[in-house]
């Protein structure tokens, strides 16, 4: 008798650290067993209404919203858009008939995964960042896997229920980092000099550009260059700026294309802390300075940052010193050949690889 193939819900998203991982968990689903069916479901006008599709999988959204921490208006709703979630899940759950759930955090994983374990039905958790949100603590008591990205996560999850796995990450992409010859040439810098690369995510991050054009001349008047990624919302202010400075070793983009060349380009990197970022960064292994974004639930950024610093593994600046010091521990390191090695030595170190594979084939053993 012919066996079934196996249907598999993939549930979360909100931002691009819950969705790529979440996409390239499908993908090395399909990799291992491309028979299986894979359904998202994600939650109503969030990125993963467009990312899911353009990656070729099927989603269906749900109303569910955040809950606000302060009392308002909008907890009224959050909790009619909850009720109507959960029906919606019940359904969902219902039609496809899932081997398995999995959850990778964002609002929509809670009503799936909570139907999911009410009937039954073996969940699997991705937790991203060093610290476990409510949501993903509430759903791991009945999970039969997490898995997360740093070590001591036994203080949110069942110890038992653990696997460190790491991040799913761009590994297309760093399979492609090459030579820095190429990169240098890629981006039109000087071979002789030492780059600094600034990422500040694709919309850009303001105190990191702030920070920058508030010590331009330092940068201008030293024997580095800059490769500054400023984000979209900040382009053409920044390249006035940089323009009008007249500093030749200052290269500025809006979005930077080929991140395996700006890796291979760079002797250090100023990067926000988003999860799947430093779990991109600690395999590319060059020397970072973390500027975590204060801007995100729970402060959890700082304490990714943290998980690296701890072990000498990164530069953290906090974003409220961000302007007065950024610029000047950016210029000290880059000088300091011992501290390079080090650095680098350890985030690699850190490094978690095939995170993807590993993860689709625990997914699958539960099926």
């Amino acid at each position: 008798m012919r066996q079934k193939n196996k249907n598999i819900i993939i549930s979360g998203g909100g931002t691009g650290g819950h969705i790529f991982p979440a996409i390239s968990i499908a993908n090395a689903i399909k990799k291992l067993e491309p028979d299986t069916n894979i359904l998202f479901v994600g939650a109503l006008g969030k990125i993963e209404m467009e990312k899911v599709p353009a990656a070729g999988y099927k989603i269906i959204g749900l109303p569910v919203a955040g809950l606000q921490r302060r009392l308002t208006i909008k907890n009224i709703s959050f909790i009619f858009k909850l009720i109507s979630s959960l029906r919606k899940s019940k359904k969902i759950i219902k039609d496809f008939k899932p081997d398995v759930v999995v959850g990778v955090g964002g609002y929509a994983s809670g009503p799936v995964l909570r139907i999911a374990n009410k009937k039954g039905i073996p969940t699997l958790i991705q937790e991203q960042n060093s610290y476990a949100g409510i949501t993903n603590k509430l759903l791991a008591k009945k999970a039969k896997k997490i898995c997360v990205a740093y070590e001591g996560m036994e203080k949110y999850f069942p110890s038992n229920s653990i696997i460190l796995t790491g991040n799913p990450v761009r590994q297309d992409l760093l399979d492609k980092i090459g030579s820095r010859e190429e990169a240098v040439k890629h981006f039109n810098l000087e071979e002789k000099r030492k780059t600094i690369l600034v990422v500040g995510g694709s919309l850009g991050a303001r105190t990191i550009n702030q920070s920058i054009i508030g010590d331009i001349e330092k940068i201008g008047k030293s024997e580095f260059q800059l490769l500054w990624q400023t984000g979209k919302y900040y382009f053409e202010d920044v390249k006035g700026i940089a323009e009008a400075s007249g500093f030749e070793n200052i290269k500025v983009l809006d979005f930077i294309k080929r991140m395996d060349m700006a890796y291979s380009a760079a002797d250090i990197i100023i990067s926000r802390a988003g999860a799947g970022t430093i779990s991109e960064l600690c395999l590319v292994g060059k020397p970072v300075i973390l500027v975590p974004s204060p801007n995100v639930a729970e402060d959890h950024q700082t304490k990714n940052a943290l998980a690296l610093v701890n072990k000498n593994a990164a530069v953290l600046i906090k974003d409220i010193n961000a302007r007065e010091k950024l610029i000047d521990t950016a210029l000290e390191l880059i000088e300091n050949e011992e501290q390079i090695k080090k650095l680098s030595e350890n985030i690699k170190g850190m490094a978690l690889r095939d995170s993807a594979e590993i993860i689709a084939k625990e997914v699958l053993k539960l099926s």
